[in-house]
């Protein structure tokens, strides 16, 4: 009989030397991400917030193509398409060299995804019923920039396996988001725009196939599928992940001989993370988490509203309940088992953190309401709210989590028997 296989167990030696690169370069970027989100919200809501309006909303760009946007528009369409670009570059590297591409470890990440986005949505549309439920898909999403940031601050001896777990988990939640926003939020829709935006795209695949690295001739072909996508009334970033799904992952064996390795994905990724992770998104949080709050009752005030209590219960307890239910259901009904190194704490953790929403529920939120309205600014509050709480409660269960395999490494080092074998600490144990 086969062993049965393991749930968050390490993955390859390249993969795991690859998520720790990515851990990194978004950790990095999960704490710029924070200073760009605090400082929008200190701006909004000082004596100068009447200055940050108007730069939120000062339009800029040509009429004549239907571009003249404000600069939180641009945010949302234009730089966050390099953010979707990146996470269709992790996604198809996930999907064609990862551990994604073995159908038996994808089993968890993406049913814990499932899980993950189909609680919330319940949870919000039970609060809001006979209301606002276009915001359904706002506490769906988790922010893996943000998440990693938390994660780092707070782990020095937890399993490996939490890591790759949580941002396996963020890929296939990317993806689902990345469907959510293209089927249920488009406006306008307009098909031959869409159908000439193939046209630039085959021609940009066509390039990086050959592996044309030639910014001169990608950048305008991009810009230019960016731009009908943007027309064709589909969200403006579905076209990032379009671009991204044309680049090949694996070099070809004709071009460089069965151990070619990494394809153009590994290298256009490097040089667009940094600009994802440092400008990109930093910049959308800015522009998008300046809410008026009003103070503590115009918090109060703002939480009363079904929107906003629907997003805050969604992201601290439908994630939580969705990501760690759905963990233990393919436990319980298949043979994978969790991994002898962590415990079911681990995993409740690990699942609030994935409350840790941000960036696309901020995103999705102005999608359904519109930019600067009373509902949008209810959203915010909500997905602040459900953010720094999810984060605060993952914090205190990881890190006593942490301190337990702290003291496990601890006693392993110090406590040896005379043979030389260390004893067994457990740090699952009741005195664990």
């Amino acid at each position: 009989m086969s062993s049965p296989r393991r749930l968050f167990g390490r993955g390859s030696w390249y993969e795991a030397r690859r998520i720790a690169d990515v851990l990194r370069t978004e950790t990095v970027g999960g704490v710029l991400l924070l200073v760009a989100a605090v400082a929008g919200l200190v701006w909004a809501n000082s004596p100068a917030s009447g200055a940050y309006a108007r730069l939120r909303d000062t339009v800029v760009g040509p009429a004549a193509l239907h571009l003249d946007l404000s600069l939180g528009a641009w945010a949302a369409d234009g730089l966050l398409a390099v953010f979707f670009f990146v996470a269709g570059l992790e996604l198809k590297r996930e999907f064609v060299a990862g551990d994604l591409r073995d159908p038996r470890r994808a089993t968890l990440p993406v049913a814990a995804a499932v899980g993950g986005m189909a609680v919330p949505a319940l949870i919000y549309t039970a609060v809001n019923a006979g209301g606002a439920l276009r915001g359904w898909a706002i506490p769906t999403a988790t922010d893996i920039a943000f998440a990693l940031a938390v994660l780092a601050l707070l782990s020095t001896h937890l399993p490996s396996g939490l890591r790759t777990f949580l941002l396996t988990l963020a890929v296939v939640d990317d993806l689902l988001a990345i469907t959510v926003i293209a089927v249920f939020y488009t406006s306008g829709f307009s098909l031959p725009s869409l159908l000439l935006s193939l046209v630039p795209l085959a021609a940009f695949g066509l390039l990086v196939q050959r592996r044309v690295r030639s910014w001169w001739l990608l950048l305008p072909l991009a810009l230019l599928t960016w731009g009908l996508v943007h027309a064709s009334g589909v969200h403006a970033t579905v076209a990032g992940v379009l671009l991204a799904f044309t680049v090949p992952v694996m070099r070809s064996a004709a071009a460089g001989g069965p151990d070619a390795g990494p394809g153009l994905a590994e290298h256009l990724e490097h040089r667009f993370r940094p600009i994802s992770a440092g400008v990109a998104v930093p910049v959308f949080a800015f522009l998008s988490a300046g809410v008026t709050v009003g103070g503590l009752s115009g918090l109060t005030a703002s939480l009363r509203d079904r929107i906003a209590l629907g997003i805050a219960i969604g992201l601290v307890a439908g994630k939580a309940v969705g990501i760690s239910g759905a963990t233990w259901l393919v436990a319980r009904f298949t043979r994978a088992r969790l991994d002898e190194e962590l415990g079911w704490p681990d995993v409740i953790g690990l699942s609030l953190l994935g409350g840790v929403g941000f960036t696309v529920s901020l995103l999705i939120g102005e999608l359904a309401f519109g930019t600067a309205s009373l509902r949008d600014a209810h959203v915010k509050v909500g997905v602040l709210t459900g953010t720094v709480s999810a984060a605060l409660l993952a914090a205190v269960v990881l890190r006593v989590r942490n301190r337990r395999y702290r003291r496990t490494a601890a006693l392993e080092a110090v406590d040896t028997d005379a043979d030389g074998v260390p004893d067994v600490f457990d740090p699952h144990s009741a005195d664990g």
